[in-house]
């Protein structure tokens, strides 16, 4: 089996870079439609999955949710490079897994370590519709910026015209109390 590198370690999770024997678990969340709604892309068959995956593997933005007692791999929390030392985050993880907590206790250690780390920003775009992430962000710590306004589309309708979203803009400072 291929060894993967661990970027930090929580109580019930292991935060690492993806793997080729992660395939199977990222087919299973990719795959569903309900976990990709929010997302800038649909569900994904099998092959899709596995060409993602090699995206994932070469990338370092990508940090994989294991669980310890498990070593199942349960969804991601990407940590994107940006301007001015900050990084935007953003998670997905498999519907079985949702409200337990794991998506808040993977990102607390990672946004800790990159404050530790010198970053100076994180912030987070969502989807207004998307109650249970901006949620997530708000518990977190996370302020709220701005609402924009149809500013974004992923998809066209029938008539190919643009399917216009929101957008929630939320940041967290690290010397700003929450």
């Amino acid at each position: 089996m291929e060894r993967s590198v661990i970027i930090a370690e929580t109580e019930r999770l292991i935060l690492r870079r993806y793997k080729k024997e992660d395939l199977h678990d990222l087919f299973e969340y990719l795959s569903d439609k309900k976990v990709v709604e929010f997302e800038p892309y649909k569900p994904m068959s099998l092959d899709e999955a596995e060409e993602n995956l090699k995206w994932r593997i070469g990338t370092d933005e990508m940090i994989a949710l294991e669980l310890k007692n498990s070593h199942k791999m349960i969804g991601n929390i990407y940590m994107g490079k940006r301007e001015f030392e900050a990084l935007e985050i953003g998670y997905v993880l498999n519907r079985d897994y949702w409200g337990n907590g794991y998506a808040a206790e993977g990102c607390k250690a990672l946004i800790q370590q990159a404050f530790s780390n010198g970053i100076h920003r994180i912030y987070a775009e969502c989807d207004p519709e998307n109650i249970s992430s901006w949620k997530l962000l708000e518990a977190l710590g996370f302020w709220r910026e701005a609402h924009f306004m149809q500013n974004v589309y992923f998809w066209k309708d029938e008539d190919e015209r643009p399917i216009w979203k929101d957008t929630y803009v939320y940041a967290l400072l690290p010397n700003r109390p929450v």
